[in-house]
C-alpha cells in the first residue's frame, strides 16, 4: 500500500523521486513552502502530522528524541547517510511493505546496509 512522506529540508531528492516511482506520494518541505525557512524540528514534526504524513529525515538525533516526547505522529523514518539513493528507497518502500500495522506513533529506522 502507498504511503504518504513527508520529507524534511536535507532529505536527499534523489530518494524523494524513487519512492514517487515507487508509487509513494511524497511532499518535500520545500514544495510546502517551508524551504529555506529554519523552521524547527518541532515544526517540521507538527506539519507533517497535520497532513498526515510520514516523516522521512537524515536527522536522526533530533527526531528520535523529539519521538520520546511526542509520539502523536503520523511516523517518523529516519535514515543513515546512504549514497545508493535507489536502494535506500527500496529499503524504505520494503520496511513500509513488510509492516501489518500502519507506522502511526512509531518511529521506523531504515540503516545502510
Amino acid at each position: 500500500m502507498p504511503q504518504k512522506f513527508y520529507a524534511d529540508e536535507k532529505f536527499p531528492l534523489p530518494v524523494v523521486t524513487e519512492l514517487r516511482m515507487l508509487g509513494h506520494d511524497v511532499l518535500t518541505l520545500q514544495e510546502a513552502g517551508y524551504g529555506g525557512l529554519a523552521i524547527t524540528d518541532e515544526t517540521v514534526l507538527e506539519h507533517a502530522t497535520q497532513a498526515h504524513r510520514a516523516l522521512l529525515t537524515m536527522n536522526r538525533k533530533h527526531f528520535v528524541a523529539l519521538h520520546h516526547t511526542k509520539s502523536n505522529h503520523a511516523g517518523i523514518i529516519v535514515c543513515s547517510l546512504d549514497l545508493d539513493f535507489t536502494g535506500q528507497a527500496r529499503r524504505i518502500d520494503s520496511e513500509i511493505k513488510s509492516r501489518k500495522e500502519n507506522i502511526t506513533g512509531k518511529l521506523v529506522r531504515i540503516n545502510r546496509p
